[in-house]
């Protein structure tokens, strides 16, 4: 249960050159020499610097969505983890991973099958460049270990906290890719902003993500606006509670309420949560849960789960693009009823 809760605790950048033959190539090596001249790249993190030397050709990723990155900036892994979450079938792969797959044109990827912990053989066998792995939980002996394997990207402060743009620059300047990764920040931060104005019933509201077990609920869990569920509903406009701002802390992101103390809801307007059709009625039905007003009203957005919905809640450029009008849709539906 610990490690589920840790757990669950677009474009291609392209280079179009127009002129003309004659001044194709020496265009061409101008901007190789801009890139040769950024390196040697050093990456600051939560485990000391990493230097890359030159431009990485063979990228691997471990742990959750950072392969994403790489596929959204139009590079293939030599290898990545497998999805452990909210896959349908036995491939490994979420549906906006293997769609950008096919558009780039791999049928066989190598994927590493670490749910029990890291296949360092594998990785090892991928022959890498550069590891990455700005979203993950890794120790610092994982760490040392990888980077005996290839140059490791990991984040910055702390294990599971890293926001979707972080996620982005830092491993896009793993990759050498740095000026098209914000790029590509640039555009998922604009499809964000027009899909919600599409749903605008939602700007404003105050909502947590959060997480509840049905056969326990003398606690639950909110999501922190430094988990990227939490930081995501910013982005779309909605606003994180007061009552739960003051018990959020520097570096934890997800803060666990007794039921005792779940008045601290008081200023909720609206919940999302993992869960299933009994959930809502569940939480209703609980003598001290039900009494407040957010769940008493059914105010809760039930994204259901072990399913692709709920695997973005931890969003990247690629999910975000995949799933974005069915999550709107969902929390809209509940906004409506919030006066």
């Amino acid at each position: 249960m610990k490690k589920l809760i840790h757990f669950l605790i677009f474009t291609v950048f392209a280079l179009v050159l127009t002129a003309c033959s004659d001044n194709s190539v020496n265009e061409s090596t101008a901007v190789e020499d801009v890139n040769d001249n950024q390196f040697p790249i050093i990456i600051k993190h939560a485990f000391g610097e990493t230097v890359i030397d030159k431009k990485p050709e063979r990228i691997a990723t471990i742990a959750w969505a950072n392969h994403d990155v790489a596929l959204a900036l139009g590079v293939v892994p030599v290898g990545f983890s497998a999805a452990n979450y909210g896959v349908q079938d036995d491939s490994g792969l979420l549906p906006w991973t293997a769609e950008k797959l096919k558009e780039l044109g791999e049928e066989n990827p190598t994927i590493y099958q670490d749910t029990d912990g890291l296949d360092f053989e594998a990785i090892a066998n991928s022959n890498p460049d550069v590891i990455l792995a700005a979203y993950s939980g890794i120790t610092q002996e994982e760490y040392d270990t990888l980077s005996q394997i290839a140059p490791v990207v990991p984040y910055k402060k702390s294990p599971w906290v890293t926001p979707w743009r972080e996620q982005v620059l830092l491993n896009a300047k793993g990759m050498g890719m740095e000026e098209e990764g914000k790029i590509l920040v640039a555009e998922t931060e604009k499809l964000i902003v027009d899909k919600a104005e599409e749903y605008s019933v939602i700007k404003g509201k105050k909502a947590a993500f959060s997480m509840f077990n049905l056969s326990d609920l003398s606690n639950f869990y909110i999501y922190t606006p430094k988990d990227p569920r939490g930081e995501f509903l910013l982005d779309l406009g909605m606003e994180y509670p007061d009552s739960l701002s003051k018990l959020s802390t520097d570096n934890s992101f997800y803060i666990e309420i007794s039921a005792e103390n779940a008045d601290v809801l008081k200023d909720t307007e609206l919940l999302i949560t993992y869960g299933s059709k009994e959930t809502v009625a569940a939480l209703q039905a609980d003598p001290i849960l039900g009494k407040i007003p957010v769940i008493a009203a059914g105010n809760i957005v039930v994204i259901e789960d072990n399913t692709p919905l709920a695997a973005a809640g931890n969003p990247n450029p690629l999910s975000i693009q995949y799933t974005i009008d069915e999550y709107l849709t969902l929390i809209s539906e509940i906004a409506e009823n919030i006066e």
